[in-house]
């Protein structure tokens, strides 16, 4: 699954807004998301991709939410 869908699913799932952090430690732990290179997800890549799509994600009060 690409990285931008791990992280709809996570917000979706936890019905939450939630933490850069967060998401990739959840992402990491259901192996939602491989890294070409094997190594885990970060908080910076999560947050690469939340600003990549501002149309889908809103950050408010340093917590992630989708827009829809």
């Amino acid at each position: 699954m690409k990285i931008e869908e791990a992280i709809v699913y996570c917000l979706t799932t936890s019905n939450r807004g939630m933490r850069t952090e967060q998401i990739a430690d959840m992402i990491n732990r259901q192996r939602l998301h491989h890294r070409k290179d094997g190594q885990p997800v970060t908080s910076q890549q999560v947050y690469a991709v939340i600003c990549r799509f501002p149309q889908v994600f809103v950050k408010s009060e340093g917590r992630i939410m989708l827009m829809i």
